[in-house]
């Protein structure tokens, strides 16, 4: 998929999502480009997840982002938060 056309006036000139977009679809694109900056079989904790969503953000809330990763399904965590994990599509929690 192109995000760059897709999410047009929502990514900065870096490629970063600049602000949080207010259409339903527009959001859902959102975490889905997010979401494939993490690799499948591989676990990452808090931290690092927090770290990899500050770096393609320049609005300021990772939390946001990562609660849309996991509220959408495209990544999982345990219970504590201790462990994330990305979510193949097919893949049922």
């Amino acid at each position: 998929m192109n995000y760059e056309i897709e999410l047009r006036g929502i990514l900065d000139k870096d490629g970063k999502l600049r602000v949080w977009p207010a259409k339903p679809e527009k959001k859902q694109l959102a975490v889905m480009f997010v979401s494939e900056k993490f690799e499948f079989d591989r676990d990452y904790t808090e931290r690092e997840v927090n770290e990899i969503l500050k770096s393609w953000n320049t609005f300021g809330d990772h939390q946001l982002l990562r609660r849309e990763l996991c509220d959408r399904k495209f990544l999982a965590r345990t219970p504590n938060g201790n462990r994330y994990w990305r979510v193949r599509p097919a893949e049922e929690n």
